[in-house]
């Protein structure tokens, strides 16, 4: 199973992730979706799992969880925007949800793939719609085999 993996877009959503996510089975956003629009668009590449980031508005956190849990391929996955942590880490994340394989998270807008305890993938894609800090925009693209650890690698979008 592919995935692609978003976050922070802010209303705004690339040309070039519909390139990169052109061959995902499902597709993960991280939070601070902006617009109900940017879900509709990724539904058109798979199937959207998505949470409300802290300034989502009703529109979105109407219809997205603040954390979402789900099974992929054989891999226990939790969803978060992770403001609920302050500045989210690995380490916090893992402590919170000790059942979680992978964690994807948003909120930092700073791309981070990282191994925690030998087990836990955790990823931060980045900001695919407003990247800040002079960090270019990014998402990320993580590949299911079950029996095999996930493989995953950030992608850059200019």
């Amino acid at each position: 199973m592919r995935l692609g993996i978003i976050s922070d877009t802010h209303g705004r959503l690339p040309n070039t992730v519909f390139e990169i996510f052109s061959q995902v089975d499902h597709i993960l956003h991280g939070g601070d979706v902006g617009k109900a629009d940017v879900l509709t668009e990724l539904e058109t590449l798979a199937p959207v799992t998505a949470v409300y980031g802290n300034v989502d508005g009703f529109e979105i956190r109407e219809c997205c969880p603040q954390v979402a849990k789900l099974e992929l391929d054989g891999f226990y996955v939790t969803v978060t925007h992770g403001d609920q942590f302050g500045t989210p880490n690995p380490q916090s994340l893992h402590k919170s949800f000790l059942e979680a394989e992978i964690i994807v998270f948003g909120h930092t807008h700073q791309p981070l793939l990282e191994l925690v305890d030998m087990t836990v993938t955790v990823m931060n894609p980045g900001s695919a719609g407003a990247p800040r800090k002079g960090i270019p925009a990014s998402v990320g693209i993580m590949e299911l085999e079950p029996g095999i650890p996930p493989r995953a690698r950030l992608v850059p979008l200019g």
